[in-house]
């Protein structure tokens, strides 16, 4: 997700030889900012961490803006990550055959816009917006977001219980600053660092068809560009409510690659 930090806040049925790990990306939380990252930049920290686990193999899944992250470890370490499911992920920007902005909220719209013309420009809008997520509380999430959530999401931040998660994370997320959501907005907005035709991994799209904040043609473009791709497109369903009901589906999903 963009903005959050690697915080695990539901609760999930996961097999007795698995357990979820979360990571922050730099410059969210107390992870330490790496300046001009680019979305394939995770495929070393994460090996990093599976190295200092001791672990060998893993599962990745990202949802919105952890959807290219996660793609990035089926694409760059093949060898040890075993399945991806993307939920809600965003596609690359600049693509002939996608329009990026189409469909999003105004908000979404708005940022992305200025994250175009470059980090000054982007950090003078942080700064007047970012600052009110430090400390924001469970109940003015669905607020702050506005344009961004259709009914059913706001449902799921009020009624499902993923307002106090998310809130939770933005509060945690923002520790130190907004490093880490600049920077994420400028690796969305370049290239990726890698070719979403040379993924080998299994990899599930999940997408809803009423997200404003990632469009339902960004699920679309990555099943037609991503070979091993299988699709799970969801009618009636946001960017919020697709994980607030899917969720224990996505985990099982994932869990077969194994």
């Amino acid at each position: 997700m963009t903005p959050q930090s690697g915080q695990i806040g539901t609760k999930t049925h996961l097999t007795t030889t698995s357990y979820p790990i979360a990571i922050s990306r730099p410059g969210y939380g107390l992870s330490d900012r790496n300046t001009g990252r680019t979305i394939s930049s995770v495929a070393a920290d994460v090996e990093d961490v599976l190295d200092n686990l001791g672990i060998a193999h893993f599962l990745a899944i990202g949802w919105s803006g952890g959807g290219p992250h996660a793609l990035a470890c089926g694409a760059l370490i093949p060898d040890r990550c075993k399945g991806v499911s993307s939920l809600a992920g965003v596609g690359p920007y600049g693509e002939p055959d996608l329009d990026f902005l189409e469909g999003m909220g105004p908000e979404n719209v708005e940022e992305f816009g200025i994250a175009l013309q470059g980090e000054g420009p982007l950090r003078v809008w942080m700064d007047e917006h970012a600052d009110a997520y430090r400390t924001i509380s469970d109940d003015e999430l669905a607020s702050a977001l506005g344009g961004l959530v259709p009914e059913v999401d706001v449902v799921a931040l009020n009624e499902q219980g993923l307002a106090s998660v998310w809130a939770s994370s933005m509060r945690r997320c923002f520790t130190n600053g907004w490093d880490g959501w600049i920077d994420d907005n400028l690796a969305f907005c370049s290239g990726w660092g890698f070719e979403t035709s040379q993924i080998t991994t299994p990899v599930t799209i999940w997408q809803g068809d009423l997200d404003l904040m990632v469009p339902f043609a960004h699920g679309e473009w990555l099943l037609k560009h991503i070979p091993t791709a299988k699709p799970r497109l969801e009618k009636g369903h946001g960017h919020l409510s697709l994980v607030a009901d899917r969720r224990q589906a996505i985990i099982d999903d994932l869990i077969s690659n194994l």
